[in-house]
Parts: C-alpha cells; sequence; structure tokens
C-alpha cells in the first residue's frame, strides 16, 4: 500500500518508523540539569533535548509515569516481599505503587 492511500494515521507511523534514535553522551551535570528542566516544565527528557535544539515537539498530553526493567528474579523477590504469586504481575505492580506511594507520603519535605 502506498503511504497516499494509507489512513492519516498510518502515515504518520510510517513516517514515525523513518526516525532514528539518537543517543548523546553529556556529563552528568549536563543531563542533570536538562531532566529537572524537563522535570519542572512537565516534560519529558527526549522533548526538552527538542526544544533545546529547536525542533518541533509535539504537545500532546503524555501519561505520567515511571517505569523500570524487571528480571525474572525481581518478580520473584517483589513476590515474596509481598506475598504474593511471582507471575501476578498486576498484582505485584499494585503493590510496588503502593509502596512507592507511601515512600513519597513519608518522605516529602
Amino acid at each position: 500500500m502506498k503511504k497516499k492511500n494509507m489512513p492519516e494515521k498510518w502515515q504518520k507511523e510510517a513516517d514515525a518508523i523513518k526516525a532514528v534514535q539518537v543517543a548523546f553522551d553529556l556529563g552528568e551535570e549536563i543531563q542533570a540539569v536538562i531532566r529537572r528542566e524537563a522535570l519542572e516544565m512537565g516534560l519529558n527528557p527526549s522533548d526538552r533535548v527538542r526544544e533545546i535544539l529547536g525542533l518541533p515537539v509535539s504537545r500532546r498530553t503524555v501519561r505520567p509515569r515511571l517505569s523500570i526493567s524487571l528480571t525474572p528474579d525481581d518478580f520473584v523477590q517483589l513476590a515474596g516481599d509481598y506475598k504474593l504469586n511471582s507471575a501476578d504481575k498486576v498484582g505485584l505492580k499494585r503493590e510496588a505503587a503502593q509502596v512507592l506511594i507511601d515512600y513519597v507520603e513519608k518522605n516529602r519535605s
């Protein structure tokens, strides 16, 4: 199917496929400043970098979230901590989220 015959949503996705990820090896202080600015502005760090470089930034609403990568051993450890089955990913995620909420509420300045 040629791009002009694709639905508009698919055309945008086809353009996105052509994008190339670029990583910048910058010092910790530079990265910290950019990350802090992004946080204060409600942006993700890559959008802040795009702004600094004068590139267009999509202003769509981004769901604020934190993410980490978990290994199978991590799931086993969390399951033991929360007394759940390691296959209960939803339950583990729910319990871990509550730990993070409790942590922030306890440590607010």
